[in-house]
């Protein structure tokens, strides 16, 4: 008898709750509240065509309207936004793009970019090849436009995640549409298998080098015998960015990330000024001389140092 009693008050405990869970989901649903938006809306390729359409249109857009191109610094795609962080107030965007008070946020629906005529921003242009997913925060995409570093960028951490990161970033600028023109050089024992497996066979614009001055004394040897021959790039016109935000019109040279380890970086560190302002370094390790400090947590989490983007797990760690 007590038994049954005891049952009777468990399984009523137990429809009760069930009754308040559809009732709380149910006002929760008309309160107009939408829910958080699942990572894989934000991680496929679908996501990063969004976010290369979204580039591409806002530099047909500014072309348009005869001004320069945003500073942008870092893109976040949430479910049904796309946000650009520039370095400094713009508070004149271009439609459909709106700004936030600061005019430093720069923010449109991806519905909102389908219908635009890229025209001018065709697909041998692109303002912001050098952007590549850095991580997750939470269900937001973030993204950082490595070329914006003053200096090199430090990836610290335990080994194999800082491996893993750096591989992460140049396999999305090998394989993705945001890097279709940019260029990867892995210099030294930054050329490993593991880094370069699969990428090779897929794109001729993953190098490796043994010096870095060895990789800046090719690419001058090519551009004289580009200018000797008046053979036009495959490049023709890429939109870059340089400092103070004014857009330029490089001719005939793709963007460029060079990747090599602490101890190459402090090496070679005299050869570093004859890098474009352009150009990326991304640097395996701690060295003093940074513009940019990646720092890599025991729990996959980043923290990008004075970018202040959150990241709670990073690019290596999602595939």
């Amino acid at each position: 008898m007590i038994s049954s009693v005891a049952l009777a008050v468990v399984l009523g405990l137990a429809l009760i709750g069930a009754i308040a869970a559809l009732v709380f989901t149910e006002v929760r649903s008309r309160s107009g509240v939408p829910p958080r938006p699942a990572p894989a809306a934000v991680t496929g390729r679908d996501a990063l065509n969004v976010i290369d359409l979204g580039l591409r249109s806002l530099a047909a857009e500014c072309m348009r309207a005869g001004r320069a191109l945003p500073d942008v610094y870092a893109v976040v795609l949430s479910g049904d936004r796309l946000t650009l962080r520039l370095s400094g107030a713009d508070p004149e965007a271009p439609p459909p793009w709106t700004t936030d008070d600061s005019g430093e946020e720069w923010s449109a629906g991806p519905a909102q970019l389908g219908g635009t005529d890229l025209g001018v921003a065709s697909d041998a242009a692109h303002p912001y090849a050098l952007t590549v997913t850095i991580g997750l925060d939470r269900s937001d995409r973030v993204m950082v436009e490595l070329s914006r570093a003053s200096a090199a960028i430090s990836v610290t951490g335990d080994g194999g995640d800082v491996r893993k990161l750096v591989r992460a970033l140049v396999a999305e600028l090998i394989t993705g549409p945001v890097g279709r023109h940019a260029e990867v050089t892995l210099v030294g024992s930054a050329a490993t298998a593991e880094m370069t497996l699969g990428l090779g066979l897929q794109s001729t614009r993953l190098h490796t080098v043994a010096t870095l001055r060895e990789a800046l004394a090719q690419e001058s040897a090519d551009a004289r015998a580009s200018a000797a021959s008046g053979a036009a790039s495959p490049v023709t016109q890429v939109f870059r960015l340089i400092e103070g935000s004014s857009p330029v019109i490089v001719q005939g040279r793709a963007p460029r990330l060079f990747v090599l380890d602490a101890a190459q970086f402090r090496d070679e560190k005299e050869a570093m000024t004859h890098l474009n302002a352009t150009d990326a370094l991304l640097v395996l390790g701690d060295v003093p001389d940074y513009g940019w400090r990646f720092r890599i947590g025991d729990d996959g989490s980043l923290d990008t140092g004075p970018l202040g983007l959150r990241v709670g797990v990073h690019a290596g760690r999602l595939s």
